[in-house]
């Protein structure tokens, strides 16, 4: 049986049907949005295992070519891994709707979102959200949401709901919002420089449409909803449990506040080890051993959290608003356009700029268009950046942390007009423990600038986080990975001196009051403009130079009607000027001429060659021309390309020449000046030594 319930948005419906496609998943849901729809299916393993300490959970969001009537670029017709934009919207799903599976399920749980149909005018992901959650809500998975999603753009003082692509493009601020019926969970998005008070009124625009969302998964649910699958509780309780409990917590309590992360811990696990010996008889039972785990994870949480909203002091020692000690290098590789280390507490990024020519861009083969982008930043998180063996390459991780520094970036970097190259950055991960996403945008800034790239403002990034406990919160500045794994909130915020760039924020309970989250966005504010004040005295301004390594780009414009004649017939001209001086040039239609070399000295000898082949002779001027031809009465000399004059014997020099060659030869390159242009148009030269003193 097909049921199906609608929501009016703007002009069309938002519709979930569910009954018709893919019926032998757990769940699944047609959901469609004017000429942009999305197969989202769920589906659960058949066997549960008992104990699980994490939810084993994937979201592989997919968009298929057919969805915009096109077929796949390259070499390969099919579509095939995962792009990056395909992760990202795996990701916006993720995390909002992780936290709310029970870990006593116990079983393994995919959700296949699959956008079918797009108009590219309006986004799928959104979409995606929604069809995701209405597909466990509907199915027989255990789950505590619904979670719907809202995009908010703030174009000419106005807040616009799910706006379209074109919208977006001209949006001051857009930002995606997750949520359930009870609160905000989730926000990531991008700013130029908007306050913190536009930032408050979008996430309150939001709850409103999440929360009509929600409702329309429920009357969904009310009319073809699952009985939900037991869930798989571990029944056995940890032997001596109070006991246990009783002697780890002082020793805990003074190991949990070391100075550094491995001494901390090693004091960690000196206590847990001791403790384990002490028992070894019962915990050798695997259940008994995972109980043993849960609850020193379950001390280190209460401890932690009560010491921070008791005392104030975190586990470093620092108060709720203190930053960790910072330090910023840059010129630290020789070779490289730009570069600088960023260092903060034990987090470490080595930023490395390149920059390129427009043939560098990245072109992107999406559903919705092609485009290019000429900023492109790569985020590497090696395993040795937490001291540990392990794969590299390219995850999730990589993509998500890298996509949100880019975002944090991108407001600041000049257009290509202003800038006509492309700036790559590659943000190495040397240590970490803590924000290294935001430790990416501080040294990518300081690292563009050492290039030269002339940024609008400094962007900063810090991460905050939360502890509540009732009535009581604290908000924290620049938190550890303790401090995220076992808090309430990981909040994100880069910015100017002026305003919000980048944005991202995880919240792991129902949710934040407005009081809190105005609270941490002014603090967040505080510790951003601390860390830029001490990036400032590093580098403020880019470099005035860029580097030498660097290539040379030279743009100019010429007139419409030059543009054949610098081309010739059949690319003949800019041909010939290409291999000459071993440079690129590339014409536009507007009369814009960009001129790539790998040398500023040959870059520049191109850009005259071009002037002159546009440009008209100016009488009076004096040019550098080459001897094309000696005849008895004078020498041809060209002084543009194509463009020739004689100078007659008689001004070859102040004195009686008897014979051309005596003064000049076939190829030899000689200061001339353009005395007239006759009224045949033929140019009448002077050798510059032939010109009296005074003129000369």
């Amino acid at each position: 049986m097909v049921n199906k319930v609608s929501y009016r948005i703007g002009d069309e419906d938002l519709i979930l049907e569910t009954g018709r496609l893919a019926k032998q998943a757990n769940g699944s849901i047609y959901a469609q949005y004017a000429g942009s729809a999305v197969i989202a299916t769920v589906c659960s393993s058949s066997s549960s295992q008992e104990g699980l300490d994490y939810v084993p959970l994937t979201v592989d969001y997919n968009e298929k070519y057919y969805a915009a009537g096109k077929i796949p670029g390259g070499f390969i017709k099919r579509e095939g891994r995962p792009k990056d934009k395909e992760v990202l919207v795996s990701r916006l799903i993720d995390r909002p709707m992780r936290p709310l599976f029970d870990k006593a399920f116990g079983r393994e749980i995919q959700i296949i979102p699959t956008c079918v149909s797009s108009d590219m005018t309006n986004p799928p992901d959104i979409l995606a959200v929604i069809a995701s959650s209405a597909a466990v809500v509907i199915s027989d998975i255990p789950f505590n949401g619904p979670v719907a999603a809202a995009r908010i753009a703030y174009i000419d003082d106005q807040y616009v709901i799910n706006p379209t692509f074109e919208q977006i493009e001209k949006a001051d601020m857009e930002i995606v919002v997750a949520g359930t019926a009870d609160g905000i969970t989730m926000v990531e998005g991008g700013a130029h420089e908007v306050s913190e008070e536009i930032m408050l009124g979008a996430l309150d625009k939001a709850k409103e449409f999440i929360k009509s969302m929600c409702k329309l998964q429920e009357d969904l649910r009310a009319l073809c909803g699952k009985e939900k699958l037991p869930l798989n509780p571990v029944k056995v309780e940890l032997l001596h449990r109070d006991e246990i409990y009783k002697v780890a917590y002082p020793r805990l309590q003074e190991a949990l506040f070391v100075k550094g992360k491995f001494e901390r811990r090693a004091a960690c696990d000196l206590v847990k080890s001791e403790l384990k010996a002490q028992y070894a008889e019962q915990l050798a039972d695997d259940t008994q051993a995972k109980l043993f785990t849960a609850l020193f994870e379950e001390l280190e949480y209460t401890i932690l959290r009560t010491t921070i909203l008791d005392k104030g002091v975190r586990v470093d020692g620092r108060g709720t608003e203190d930053i960790r000690d910072i330090t910023c290098e840059i010129g630290v590789l020789t070779r490289p356009h730009g570069s600088a280390v960023f260092t903060r507490g034990e987090t470490q990024a080595l930023a490395v700029t390149t920059l390129g020519t427009v043939f560098d861009e990245q072109v992107y083969d999406d559903i919705e268009g092609d485009r290019r982008e000429n900023f492109i930043l790569h985020y590497n998180f090696p395993p040795y950046s937490v001291g540990e063996v392990g794969r590299t390459g390219t995850g999730r991780r990589e993509i998500g942390h890298g996509y949100l520094a880019r975002r944090s970036l991108e407001p600041m970097v000049p257009s290509r007009e202003a800038f006509p190259y492309t700036v790559r950055v590659v943000s190495e991960i040397l240590e970490s423990n803590g924000s290294s996403s935001m430790a990416s945008v501080c040294g990518g800034t300081l690292s563009m600038l050492h290039a030269g790239v002339p940024m609008k403002s400094p962007v900063a990034g810090i991460a905050m986080g939360l502890i509540t406990e009732g009535e009581r919160f604290a908000v924290l500045s620049d938190i550890l990975g303790e401090e995220d794994h076992l808090g309430d909130m990981d909040f994100k915020v880069a910015g100017t001196e002026r305003g919000i760039t980048g944005f991202q924020m995880d919240i792991k309970i129902a949710g934040v009051s407005t009081e809190i989250m105005q609270k941490a966005l002014e603090q967040a504010k505080r510790g951003r403009l601390h860390i830029l004040g001490i990036m400032n005295k590093t580098i403020s301004k880019p470099s005035a130079q860029i580097s030498q390594y660097a290539p040379r780009i030279e743009t100019m414009k010429i007139e419409t009607d030059k543009i054949g004649a610098l081309i010739g017939p059949g690319g003949k001209n800019i041909k010939a000027l290409c291999e000459q001086f071993q440079v690129t040039i590339n014409t536009e239609n507007d009369g814009t001429v960009t001129i790539y070399g790998k040398s500023a000295k040959a870059t520049l000898a191109a850009r005259d060659a071009v002037k002159g082949i546009v440009e008209d002779p100016e009488v009076g001027r004096i040019y550098e021309g080459t001897v094309k031809r000696i005849m008895d009465f004078g020498a041809f000399v060209e002084i543009l390309p194509g463009k020739e004059g004689l100078c007659h014997i008689s001004k070859l020099s102040r004195t009686r020449v008897a014979n051309v060659s005596d003064v000049v030869k076939e190829g030899q390159r000689i200061p001339v000046k353009l005395l007239e242009i006759d009224k045949m148009g033929r140019l009448n030269l002077s050798y510059v030594d032939a010109l009296p003193e005074d003129n000369s």
